[in-house]
């Protein structure tokens, strides 16, 4: 990065290659006045930054994309393509600075110049450095969309882009401060009292704006998952900066901050990898024995039919003072819960059908604990 200086401290070079001009023309019989070799030697600075940053796009276009083409991954080829144009434009500038330090005319505004070429590189650099982070945040979406097999929100991804473009340009405007010698404990102080007083008016809001990217980055849970949270329980219908909405089962839409969400706990039953289900069957103490006996086998019959149940148990629990109460035990490989629902049902009435196949008068219910194994 260029950082300026006087022109009475610049590199000898810059001087010595306009008066080694200046001799030549004067050997070669042109008296001229030494503008002229002092025009040559600034067109000379300026073609060369032109050359260099050709052969350095001609490098990122021609040989480190061919290679980045090559790798397992594509975060190399976005990187590259994102950064070539702003090194070529890098390159020009610094030619571009020392062509014109080769002209006395400009003398008197040398420091303003060298001011004006030490922010531009400085926010070019900046430049290029948000465009790699916006390369890297891309690209860790898509990895982590790939990952879940969904689609990321890209709000909350923006807004993480914005946030981190933000402190990249502050330390950019910070060096700007220092390399013109500035005293920052000034400027630190008003950021640090600024920072707080801003942070204590919309302390709430960014409580739920950085819950909200803790939920996008640990993914407790995603949209169309369903939650318990503390009474309630429903379908995550969308994940915003402040808030999250669930649609809870009697239909309404409840509208919970990101920050009570986070600082809670929260069931997420569509991860459970294996949901254990109990169901109690109750029957008649006028069954006879002999039925009686029968009922175990007939439930892991009926159970063991009923896909995709998998049948894990069944035993006479407890004898009732109204009812011979048998506890079942049956296993279903999803968290689905509209899934698990459904399978329910059909283990219900499948029982209620063997049942009255068999004559045996019953009165059952489920007491359905999501649980996982």
């Amino acid at each position: 990065m260029m950082i300026y200086y006087p022109k009475n401290t610049m590199l000898i070079i810059n001087f010595r290659l306009s008066d080694i001009i200046n001799n030549l023309l004067q050997e070669y019989g042109i008296h001229a006045s030494s503008i002229i070799g002092e025009i040559i030697a600034a067109l000379i600075f300026f073609t060369l930054a032109l050359v260099f940053g050709f052969i350095v796009y001609t490098l990122f276009e021609h040989y480190f994309s061919k290679w980045a083409k090559k790798t397992a991954t594509t975060l190399d080829d976005e990187i590259i393509r994102n950064i070539k144009k702003p090194i070529y434009f890098f390159v020009i500038l610094v030619g571009l600075f020392y062509g014109l330090d080769q002209l006395s005319v400009l003398n008197p505004f040398d420091i303003e110049i060298g001011q004006i070429f030490t922010i531009a590189e400085i926010l070019l650099v900046a430049f290029i450095v948000t465009r790699i982070i916006n390369v890297l945040m891309s690209w860790y979406a898509v990895k982590l969309a790939k990952q879940r097999k969904k689609t990321i929100d890209n709000r909350i991804l923006n807004v993480f882009k914005k946030f981190l473009q933000a402190i990249v340009y502050i330390l950019g405007f910070v060096l700007i401060l220092h390399t013109f010698k500035v005293d920052l404990s000034g400027v630190v102080v008003g950021l640090g009292v600024g920072g707080i007083a801003i942070a204590f008016a919309l302390q709430n809001i960014l409580s739920d704006v950085f819950s909200a990217f803790s939920i996008y980055f640990d993914r407790p849970f995603e949209v169309g998952d369903y939650i318990v949270i503390g009474a309630y329980e429903g379908t995550v219908t969308k994940i915003g900066l402040k808030s999250t909405r669930v649609q809870l089962l009697r239909g309404e839409e409840m509208i919970i901050s990101n920050h009570e969400i986070t600082s809670g706990k929260v069931q997420n039953l569509r991860k459970m990898p294996r949901r254990r289900v109990e169901l109690i069957v109750r029957v008649s103490p006028n069954v006879q024995l002999k039925k009686l006996k029968k009922i175990p086998s007939i439930l892991k019959e009926t159970i063991e039919n009923c896909k995709p149940a998998e049948f894990n148990m069944v035993h006479l629990r407890e004898v009732g003072p109204f009812s011979y109460n048998f506890e079942v035990i049956y296993y279903l490989d999803t968290g689905n819960y509209n899934q698990f629902l459904d399978v329910q049902d059909q283990v219900n009435f499948a029982i209620r059908e063997q049942f009255e196949k068999e004559g045996i008068d019953s009165g059952f219910q489920g007491a359905n604990r999501p649980q996982s194994n």
